[in-house]
């Protein structure tokens, strides 16, 4: 028997993560760091980061216009965030993205309803009054009807951007009611 062949005890217990595994759960975590600077002040405010320290590294980073200090000060937040549990922080970029993709699917909802409303003409004042039955039937048939006159007089489309703010304030009522 060689004596690679015979497995000890020693062999079985060693759970010690490798170089490469290591690696890549730096680069993971430099990669968050990455999601947080992009993030406004705002943004980054709403994120409990518990390590004033990363907060503060964060911020100056922002101000780094150089590439190789950028990345030098990357590599500083990924070494600040392996003390860190960045589950919790991981979890809050996770929501903020749904939010942000639950916002442009509503925003493409209502640029396809105000173009079905305008595309059916006074017949599509309904399309808005079935689904927010507090809307105002009146301003709709007016944003009709300035969108006609505007396209029979080939002038830009105003009604049609007005259609869509009206729009979106009936979304944003009807948000705040739910």
């Amino acid at each position: 028997m060689r004596k690679n062949d015979n497995h000890s005890e020693e062999d079985e217990e060693y759970t010690e993560p490798s170089k490469s595994e290591l690696k890549r759960r730096m680069t993971a975590l430099q990669q968050i760091g990455e999601s947080l600077i992009l993030l406004s002040d705002k943004q980054l405010a709403k994120i409990q980061i518990a390590d004033e320290r990363l907060v503060l590294a964060i911020q100056e980073t922002k101000r780094i216009k150089s590439n190789n200090a950028r990345r030098r000060h990357m590599q500083f937040i990924g070494r600040l965030m392996r003390d860190l549990d960045a589950e919790p922080i991981e979890a809050a970029l996770a929501t903020m993205r749904a939010q942000r993709q639950d916002k442009n699917t509503a925003f493409h909802a209502l640029e396809q309803m105000r173009d079905e409303v305008l595309e059916k003409g006074l017949k599509g004042v309904e399309l808005v009054m079935n689904r927010w039955d507090f809307a105002d039937r009146q301003q709709l048939r007016q944003f009709i009807l300035q969108h006609q006159r505007e396209i029979k007089q080939e002038k830009p489309p105003a009604a049609s951007r007005k259609l869509f703010k009206y729009l979106r304030s009936l979304y944003d009522q009807a948000s705040r009611q739910d």
